[in-house]
Formats: C-alpha cells, sequence, structure tokens
C-alpha cells in the first residue's frame, strides 16, 4: 500500500511549499542583510530538517546553521506540554540573532527560553506550519526577533515534508491530512 493511500487530503503541494519557502528566504535575506554577526539558524530536529534544507538554501547570506532535538509527541498525535530537549546546540548563540525553525507547538516558548539561557541577543521563528487554533502559550519573542509563517494550518493531524506520525511520513513531498485509521 503506497503512503499516499494514507493521505485523507493535501493542504500544500510541493510546488506550493516550494514556493512558499523561496520567500521566506527572500524575507530573511532582506531582513537580515546587515545584521552583525551573521545569523545562527536552528533546526528542531527531525521534523523541521526538509524544511531547513531547503530554506537555508535560499537564504543569500553568510548564516551557520545547527540542530537541536526537542520531543513533546512521543507516537501519538497531541503534544504533551511537556517538550524534553535531549539534543542541545553546539553552536555558540551568544549576542548572536538566532532563527528557530519549528513546525509548531508548545515546545516553542521551550526552545526560546534555552536560546535565551545561551545568551541569543535575538530569537526570530520561522515556521513553515502555523497553528493558532491550538496555541496555549503567547510566543515571546526576543530583541529584534521576527516572526515568518509559511502557512496557517487548519487544526489537522499533518504528515510530509519532514513531519511525521510514529517517525513515519516524513519522506513525502507535500503536507497531507493523515487519515484517523493510520493512527486510531
Amino acid at each position: 500500500m503506497s503512503m499516499d493511500s494514507h493521505i485523507e487530503k493535501v493542504l500544500w503541494t510541493q510546488d506550493q511549499i516550494s514556493r512558499r519557502v523561496t520567500e521566506l528566504a527572500a524575507q530573511i535575506t532582506h531582513d537580515f542583510n546587515s545584521v552583525s554577526p551573521p545569523p545562527v539558524v536552528v533546526g528542531v530536529a527531525t521534523g523541521a530538517f526538509l524544511f531547513l534544507a531547503d530554506l537555508v538554501r535560499n537564504i543569500h547570506l553568510p548564516i551557520s546553521v545547527d540542530f537541536i532535538r526537542a520531543e513533546s509527541y512521543g507516537s501519538g498525535t497531541l503534544s504533551s506540554g511537556a517538550p524534553v530537549l535531549s539534543l542541545d546546540s553546539k553552536l555558540d548563540v551568544k549576542d548572536k540573532h538566532v532563527e528557530d525553525i519549528v513546525d509548531t507547538g508548545t515546545t516553542l516558548s521551550s526552545l526560546i527560553a534555552n536560546l535565551v539561557s545561551k545568551g541569543a541577543s535575538s530569537v526570530s521563528v520561522c515556521t513553515l506550519l502555523d497553528k493558532p487554533a491550538r496555541r496555549k502559550i503567547q510566543v515571546e519573542l526576543v530583541g529584534e526577533g521576527k516572526f515568518y509563517r509559511g502557512f496557517e494550518c487548519p487544526d489537522y493531524f499533518v504528515v510530509g515534508y519532514g513531519m511525521d506520525f510514529a517517525e513515519l511520513y516524513r519522506n513525502l513531498p507535500y503536507v497531507g491530512v493523515l487519515k484517523p485509521e493510520c493512527y486510531k
């Protein structure tokens, strides 16, 4: 059975995602063109790896790239609300501008606090998907931080383009709604 048959509907196609990521990268390039030192882009593994790769290839500035791992879903479909930071960034972010790449969820505030505790001078957020309907904590940006949103996502459990259910479906080239019978 193909993975496509597990998808109820496609929300954003590969082409739509590619266009939007290019637009986000152009905006980030514009906004950080005169920033010194160059920004550090921190991706949240593993869900952001495709988004991060596509985004940084289109940012036309000198940047550093790193990953952190924060887990809040496990193998379920709802965030536990208590993210666990299981892999910290290796780059020094003290006095630097940090781009925090996340898909969406309650882990964001914890990740920002972690970066601030390491001395980041500003923290911006670039998320492919924003689910304001599920927001429990108002996100506080740091310093001159900005918020970049790819798409506003309806309240569905979505997979693809790096996002998963139980570590599966990350390799779908689009973002789609997973059929409930695949995770119930």
